[in-house]
């Protein structure tokens, strides 16, 4: 047991200098400067005395000084024990490791016991340490029931489950485990595992034991994917004679994890009326329940979450750190002002890490990504390092901006920092570089990855179904050397649906099942209906869905109107159009589709009645938004130019280009005009679409443009209509300019008079 790894062997661990004399120490009161020279015995206490307090280096400076005066072993073995578990406690390995050799070199006569050893292997164990672990298990002469739970315990904390359960299985037959080796192994069992462990837990009596139960909620509710039941963590729940806090805990954090906000809310407001406290763990599980999408039945959402913060509040528990982030989070998903969420974040008055940074950087980069980078910017300022995550997140806020400039910027950021291999941020970087617009920078970072997984080249794929680059998806495809996931299936016919390639899509989705064993789900159905509605087949897309093995979801339904409106099928899109309004009330979209394909045929009256059916049912149409960056600034544009402080100087600029397009053959489509009213009017409705504004605005700010300023970039929230895509297509080619659009489905790049999408989108 004593022959060691080479690697232990090594020279004492420097230890943080204390200027600890024996005749100055008197810090505990247990030894008096007038003792001219304190006993082995004093020293040994007051090395334990400073253990427990949690001064594990003055214990260890205090012990490695009086080294020649100690007794060996077992006059020692106690303090050997206390101070082997406060370094597990403080992940000292370098000085537990030094305080073993310590040990072996100064007790080569007289071994230490199982007592000692234990703590020994606890102390490797809890240290990341296994091998050694093991080592010294494999090597003790006797080993009794801590032994076992010690190792276990190790290897659950480090998630390596097999090991787990096979030494949990191995223990069986040398003793009996009590119920710290039970939660032990049920911290990483997985479904089936869980069960035979629960089932022998019964079997010996101790199903009823509180941490055992608290283990198995946690257990039940984490493995979902596997079969496990939020039902069964609840009958575990309500069988318990006693709970304690960490059982609420575990069962209101396991609601949580699958989504069942309402369920989770429920619990605390249950135990908040029976006296039962909260801590930190509660408030966050709690907050990250109000999350919309994890429960949009959940109306009382916002009045929740204020209680909550008042509660967090008067606890004192808003000073923490992981509870100011929380709530930070919670009032953002729950769709609260982001510069409340701001607000909150500095005026928590807790210490602001990275992980709290990274929480409010999340809250601002889905709606308001431009406000996140500056965030970004603001934590550089602090002196904090921002990890991987972080930059994740960062990225995710470029390609909502869409600016290359920003996606640029923050990649170089990811390669000084060291993260330049990492395979998340490469798929992160994948994914920005082709939502700014660049194609060619996103195979660049997937060519020069050294170790790709699925989601590279998922995202690779996505990115070039993105720009209509459907051939090269398909080849990509051709090329990849794992197993094609969901994801993989839906970004190939996503790709077919943006070129029109139907055969090829209407090939991949049939051998879904055949070649890869991936049932088809509802989103390999939504792509489908589109590809087939998109090529003008749109009954064979209504035949599609009646043939579906599931519901039909928004999506499904949202695809075929789409198609609808293009081929003109009124009939078939006021089916599509009532689905819609059905399935998801607060969807603007089934009302706008139809008032527009009821004006494109001429009924206004039933467009009327569409849009007062809107009204009345209190939904709001998004409005159409545009974003363009000039300088370091981007400006946004709205139809009619209100939002802008330059709108005249815009419009009468317009003006000229649309009268120089109309002698190159430019002619509005009125048809898309939502009024019955004069043509002139028509066209002056169409003229002033926000997309048109920002390209006049870019022409009159050309020398303040990035980059090569033979390209326009334009990003634009909604779908670009018929007549702006006509529109860019003539003044590409009047202007000699490339234009690049990038609406809430594709990029289109114009150039020549021509659309990369060979208007078909």
């Amino acid at each position: 047991m004593l022959a060691r790894a080479p690697h232990l062997l090594m020279s004492r661990p420097k230890i943080r200098a204390w200027d600890f004399s024996l005749r100055t120490f008197t810090s505990s009161g247990l030894l008096q400067s007038s003792t001219p020279t304190p006993s082995a015995n004093s020293i040994l206490n007051e090395v334990r005395v400073l253990s427990t307090r949690g001064c594990i280096d003055e214990a260890l400076s205090l012990f490695f000084s009086a080294a020649p005066p100690l007794p060996p072993l077992p006059y020692s073995q106690q303090t050997y024990a206390t101070l082997f578990h406060a370094c597990a406690r403080h992940g000292y390995l370098q000085q537990g490791m030094y305080l073993h050799q310590h040990m072996v070199s100064h007790n080569r006569s007289n071994p230490p016991g199982v007592y000692v050893t234990n703590h020994l292997i606890n102390m490797y164990a809890k240290c990341g340490d296994l091998e050694c672990a093991h080592q010294l298990f494999d090597e003790m002469p006797d080993r009794n029931l801590v032994s076992w739970t010690a190792l276990i315990s190790g290897y659950a904390q480090q998630g390596q489950a097999y090991e787990c359960f096979r030494l949990f299985s191995d223990m069986l037959v040398h003793c009996r485990p009590n119920e710290f080796a039970f939660t032990s192994v049920l911290t990483c069992c997985d479904y089936e595992h869980g069960k035979q462990v629960h089932a022998l837990a019964l079997k010996i009596g101790l199903g009823a034991s509180i941490y055992v139960g608290n283990a198995l909620i946690s257990m039940y509710s984490r493995c979902g994917s596997d079969g496990g039941s939020i039902d069964e963590a609840w009958t575990v729940f309500e069988n318990l004679e006693f709970r304690n806090l960490v059982s609420w805990n575990s069962m209101i954090a396991g609601s949580q994890l699958r989504k069942l906000g309402s369920k989770a809310v429920r619990l605390f407001s249950q135990m908040h009326r029976d006296g039962i406290g909260f801590d930190r763990a509660t408030l966050v599980s709690v907050l990250s329940s109000l999350s919309e999408s994890y429960n949009a039945s959940l109306h009382v959402g916002p009045r929740c979450c204020s209680q909550l913060h008042c509660l967090s509040i008067k606890s004192a528990l808003v000073l923490q750190i992981e509870v100011a982030t929380a709530l930070v989070k919670a009032y953002s998903d729950l769709g609260g002002e982001v510069t409340d969420c701001h607000r909150l974040f500095l005026e928590s008055g807790c210490f602001r890490d990275i992980i709290s940074w990274t929480g409010i950087i999340t809250a601002f980069a889905e709606r308001q990504p431009g406000e996140a980078l500056f965030l970004f910017r603001q934590l550089h300022r602090e002196g904090l390092a921002p990890d991987r995550y972080t930059f994740s997140i960062v990225l995710k806020a470029c390609a909502g901006l869409g600016s290359e400039r920003h996606a640029l910027a923050v990649h170089s950021q990811v390669i000084k920092a060291g993260f330049g291999a990492d395979a998340v941020l490469g798929n992160a970087l994948i994914h920005a570089h082709a939502r700014c617009g660049s194609i060619s920078l996103s195979k660049k970072v997937f060519d020069e990855m050294k170790f790709r997984n699925l989601v590279s080249w998922n995202s690779m794929l996505k990115a070039y179904a993105l720009h209509g680059q459907a051939n090269e998806a398909l080849h990509l495809f051709s090329e990849m050397n794992l197993p094609p996931d969901s994801a993989t299936i839906v970004a190939l016919l996503s790709a077919c649906s943006h070129a029109g390639m139907v055969e090829e899509g209407i090939k991949i989705f049939d051998s879904m099942i055949d070649n890869h064993g991936i049932v088809p789900q509802l989103d390999h159905y939504a792509c489908m209906v589109d590809i087939l509605g998109r090529a003008g087949r749109v009954v064979e897309a209504k035949v599609l869905i009646s043939k579906m093995p599931m519901e039909p979801d928004a999506v499904v339904w949202s695809a075929l109107l789409g198609s609808c409106r293009k081929h003109g099928e009124t009939q078939l899109a006021k089916l599509a159009a009532d689905k819609l309004k059905e399935l998801d009330p607060r969807n603007s979209l089934g009302y706008v589709q139809m008032s527009n394909i009821y004006c494109s045929g001429g009924g206004y009256s039933q467009a009327g009645v569409m849009r007062k059916e809107m009204e009345g049912s209190r939904v709001r149409k998004e409005p159409g938004l545009s974003w363009i960056e000039i300088g370091n600034i981007v400006h946004e544009f709205a139809s009619g130019g209100r939002r802008h402080p330059r709108r005249n100087a815009i419009c009468t600029r317009l003006d000229l280009l649309i009268g120089q397009l109309k002698e190159r053959g430019y002619v509005p489509e009125t048809n898309l005009a939502l009024h019955d009213i004069e043509e002139e009017h028509k066209e002056e409705q169409l003229y002033h679409h926000s997309e048109k504004l920002a390209l006049v605005f870019a022409m009159m700010n050309e020398e303040s443009l990035h980059h090569d300023r033979s390209v326009i970039k334009i990003i634009k929230n909604i779908r670009i209509c018929v007549d702006c895509h006509s529109f860019m297509k003539l003044a590409s080619d009047l202007l000699h300019k490339e234009i690049i659009v990038r609406d809430s489905n594709r990029f289109h790049q114009f150039k020549n008079g021509m659309c990369s999408c060979n208007d078909y989108w």
